[in-house]
């Protein structure tokens, strides 16, 4: 018998390059590999991703396997609860094979309220196809929607597409009584457009040369792009700029936005060449977003104004339309309540929450008292569904948990009474029962109780022998919520345990959970996870060397530090997207989010005391000698949130101190989120999920 060669990873050339700040003098042997155009970087990349292949390749069978049972557990045909708006029921629906949505609509009968139904989620009689993503995707091997975005009138149709993954979109307009594409084309445009009141004019958002969104431009129908007219132009690197319509479809919203501080202007839709209107003239260190709310028999015309100003969880204020900058309190501030967003209807006012780390929504009626909806889980997670019409009398919500699939609910303003419109089937039997959800605690160094949310089979042991998966994230103020996952199913299945800890710099526990986990507090991040992992093993649920890790972005950057901070409390990390070369890149102005990250992770070009921090808990940085997790690292080459070379320097550099075992997978064709075709992403979950189940010896 021939005994097989071992396997030999790439060794990356090394070309140091010396980086000096504040009189730290650091060398960067992998620097090389920021340039895309140099022929050797393709080549380590290509080299990295056949190698992975290689040290994988007894996985296939696994993988293959997986796939089939994400597969066979979706309902490849389905159709979304139809959301009414007007005249026309809108909604989008999938076809078994094809990788992409296709968006709907269908007349609606006069008094019709409830939805249209299909079991089978086969097209509806008499529906009219928007957009099918299939046709505009034709042969490229990726495609996302950055808008889409139907007229007032009901006639055009607005949309911008991306075929690479790196977030730049060719914004088109659609006539939608032909199906055809007018003139009209606007290239490198950002998220973001709203129609005026008579459709002749479309506000869109062009981006500055590190990806910022700091211009709102007025498109005329029917004219060159190169006619279009400069509306608003933020000229602060902090801060982002985003445009929208108000629900009530009365003004054009444009609001500037840093980390820590926000301002708001508004054009009436019906003038929408007039000029910008301020609502209040920012103010450092106080956010706020506005809604309107046209006059009522009882009120006059009024914005809603959701702020922090002397609140930190965040108040809903009332201002007059003619005197927008004077706030009257409608929900004062409550330090035990995060108030998160607003919905103006015509009627009704629709607060969504965080309250003893949970999601929530509050319905106000004038006259009447608050009501908040209740559900019976005691870890979910409930937020604002599609609810495109002002005058709408029921309110379209999503709920999910770690054990019931997403469901649609419409909930009556005038009662609170809900009603299931959907809940997403789960082909093959599965059985909600079988399954258990906790919310467990551990504690951090510093006494700060850290929530986990956690899922198992009813029947898992709890002696340290189950495999766990353990997620995370922790930046942002963006809030991990449970949410239920088809993929999930084949871990738990298995014997897995899976669990999010809820970290400080999230916004779980409010406002003061993210402020706890950022600039000069961002350590608390990583000694929370390591707190979470500690406490899963105390109370049995798994051992150390049972136990992975996973996160993405933000969340890569945890990774990266757990690895360095603690790595005899993981047998293994995926890395996703990670942000793992964090101080290199807010060292750089001109690489996109750095200068708006500053008020985040702080200031490292400018200050001292932030360059020491941060270069004390940087990943790459601190890459060490030491016994490491096994690692796999997953990438997009077009990748404009976290470059390419972030994750490819730190494998690079962890082969160079001796990991045996990390690996890099880049996505050659894609961004920030990976595949776009669905068929593709289950096949990217059924990689990531079969080396996890192989890690720890699950996958027989």
């Amino acid at each position: 018998m021939t005994t097989p060669e071992p396997l030999t990873p790439p060794v990356a050339k090394r070309v140091p390059f010396v980086r000096t700040h504040h009189g730290d003098e650091v060398v960067d042997d992998y620097a090389w590999l920021a340039d895309r155009d140099d022929p050797d970087t393709m080549a380590y990349l290509n080299a990295e991703n056949a190698y992975t292949e290689q040290v994988t390749a007894h996985l296939t069978g696994l993988r293959e396997t997986l796939f089939d049972e994400i597969k066979r557990r979706t309902q490849e045909t389905d159709l979304s609860v139809p959301s009414r708006k007007g005249d026309w029921w809108h909604y989008s629906r999938t076809e078994e094979g094809k990788q992409y949505g296709i968006h709907c609509r269908l007349r609606a009968e006069p008094g019709q309220l409830t939805p249209p139904e299909t079991t089978d989620g086969a097209p509806l009689p008499g529906e009219e196809v928007l957009l099918d993503e299939n046709v505009v995707a034709g042969e490229e091997a990726f495609l996302s929607l950055g808008a889409f975005d139907v007229s007032p009138d009901d006639q055009l149709l607005a949309y911008s597409t991306d075929f690479a993954g790196d977030e730049r979109f060719t914004l088109r307009i659609r006539d939608l009584a032909s199906g055809k594409d007018l003139s009209d084309e606007v290239p490198n445009t950002s998220y973001g457009t709203a129609w005026s009141a008579d459709a002749t004019e479309l506000f869109y958002l062009t981006v500055d040369d590190a990806w910022r969104p700091h211009r709102v431009w007025r498109h005329t129908v029917g004219t060159p792009a190169d006619q279009d007219t400069m509306v608003f132009e933020e000229p602060d690197e902090r801060f982002w700029v985003g445009v929208g319509l108000s629900r009530s479809e009365a003004y054009i919203v444009i609001q500037a936005s840093s980390k820590t501080t926000s301002e708001v202007r508004v054009i009436d839709a019906t003038a929408p060449r007039s000029e910008p209107r301020l609502i209040a003239p920012r103010r450092d260190n106080v956010e706020y977003s506005i809604d309107h709310q046209a006059a009522g028999p009882n009120r006059p015309e009024r914005f809603l104004v959701l702020h922090n100003d002397d609140a930190e969880n965040f108040a809903l204020a009332t201002a007059p339309v003619d005197a927008p900058s004077e706030w009257t309190p409608l929900i004062p501030h409550d330090p035990a309540v995060r108030l998160a967003d607003v919905d103006a209807f015509a009627g009704h006012v629709v607060v969504h929450l965080r309250k003893d780390g949970l999601t929530g929504l509050r319905v106000l009626t004038e006259g009447e008292p608050d009501r908040d909806l209740t559900f019976p889980e005691t870890v979910y997670t409930v937020e604002p569904s599609a609810n495109p019409d002002y005058f709408a009398t029921q309110f379209r919500l999503h709920y999910t948990s770690l054990v019931t699939p997403d469901s649609v609910f419409d909930c009556d303003l005038a009662t609170g009474e809900l009603t299931l419109r959907k809940r997403q089937p789960v082909l093959g039997g599965y059985e909600p029962e079988l399954y258990e959800q906790h919310r467990e605690w551990a504690t951090a160094p510093d006494g700060t109780r850290i929530p986990i949310s956690l899922v198992a089979r009813k029947d898992t042991p709890r002696d340290g022998t189950a495999p766990f998966l353990l997620y995370g994230y922790g930046a942002y103020e963006i809030s991990i919520d449970p949410w239920f996952s088809v993929a999930r199913l084949s871990l738990l299945d298995r014997g897995f345990v899976f669990a999010v800890a809820h970290v400080r710099g999230g916004g779980e526990l409010g406002r003061r959970w993210y402020t706890e986990g950022k600039l000069g507090h961002k350590k608390n991040t990583f000694t929370d996870f390591v707190a979470a992992a500690r406490a899963v093993v105390d109370a049995g649920w798994t051992s150390s060397d049972r136990l992975i890790a996973r996160g993405g972005s933000a969340g890569g950057l945890l990774m990266g530090a757990i690895a360095n901070l603690a790595p005899d409390a993981f047998r293994a990390i995926v890395a996703d997207v990670p942000f793992v070369d964090a101080l290199t890149s807010i060292l750089d102005p001109s690489l996109p989010l750095t200068v708006t990250e500053w008020e985040e992770w702080g200031n490292p070009l400018h200050d001292p005391e932030a360059y020491a921090y941060i270069r004390s808990y940087a990943p790459y940085d601190n890459v060490e000698p030491r016994t490491y997790p096994s690692i796999l690292a997953l990438a997009g080459l077009n990748d404009t949130r976290v470059l390419y070379h972030e994750p490819a320097k730190w494998i690079a550099k962890l082969r160079a101190v001796g990991a045996s075992d990390v690996l890099l997978r880049t996505e050659m064709g894609a961004g920030h989120s990976g595949p776009s075709g669905r068929y593709d992403a289950w096949r990217e979950a059924a990689f990531a999920t079969a080396w996890i189940l192989d890690v720890v010896g699950a996958g027989d």
